[in-house]
């Protein structure tokens, strides 16, 4: 933790102003953005000071969204997705609009219902080049691509490897319907034509997975 500046005083906590949330360090906060059409910035607190004059700041370390990154937004991005990064600064505690939930990546993926208030982060990024921490993810599908949790995917009996109906040449309906699936280098192994089944009475056994409703 960073020392005390002198004339100022270590807080444990700051209340929102206008609500009785309460901030303590390592909460993930909205801070109001200069531009007002913008949605609020999203950070870490580190610490929390006051002057003599009473007046509370806090240092953060920020997340960034996809689209603020060097590399910009990507298809297997997530739209709650935020990247915690190395940048820090100190803000007035006033510009701390509300708290929110900056989830890791597995436990977002087994949330029922994803708020407003709900994020994820699955990478640390590297304000300055742009790197990402880790480097590498497990990618699916026949497009090679990192799974996004807002994305259907279809998962194969055989190899259990999950595939976008997108990319199977199948409308998201269809893939809804799906009672069982096999993928097509699957199916020619068993010397069969791709297993794909439909039942009117919808999921079956979770080869079909349909991600969390916003709310």
């Amino acid at each position: 933790m960073a020392k005390t500046r002198p004339g100022k005083r270590d807080l444990e906590s700051y209340t929102i102003r206008g609500t009785n949330k309460v901030v303590r360090v390592g909460d993930s906060v909205l801070m109001r953005s200069a531009e007002n059409e913008k949605s609020p910035y999203v950070a870490r607190v580190e610490s929390i000071e006051a002057d003599v004059k009473g007046n509370v700041k806090v240092r953060v370390r920020w997340y960034y969204r996809p689209e603020e990154s060097m590399g910009g937004r990507r298809q297997f991005h997530g739209i709650k997705e935020l990247f915690l990064s190395d940048h820090y600064d100190v803000q007035s505690a006033h510009t701390i609009e509300d708290k929110c939930i900056v989830h890791t990546f597995k436990n977002y993926t087994k949330l029922e219902d994803v708020g407003p208030e709900d994020y994820f982060c699955r990478f640390e990024y590297k304000a300055a080049t742009g790197g990402f921490t880790p480097d590498r993810v497990a990618v699916y599908c026949k497009c090679e691509m990192p799974y996004n949790p807002d994305d259907l995917m279809v998962q194969c009996e055989a190899c259990k490897d999950w595939y976008h109906p997108g990319c199977l040449n199948m409308t998201i309906e269809q893939a809804k319907q799906l009672d069982s699936f096999m993928c097509y280098e699957c199916s020619s192994l068993d010397g069969k034509r791709p297993h794909n089944k439909s039942s009117a009475s919808g999921l079956a056994n979770g080869k079909v997975e349909n991600k969390r409703q916003k709310r």
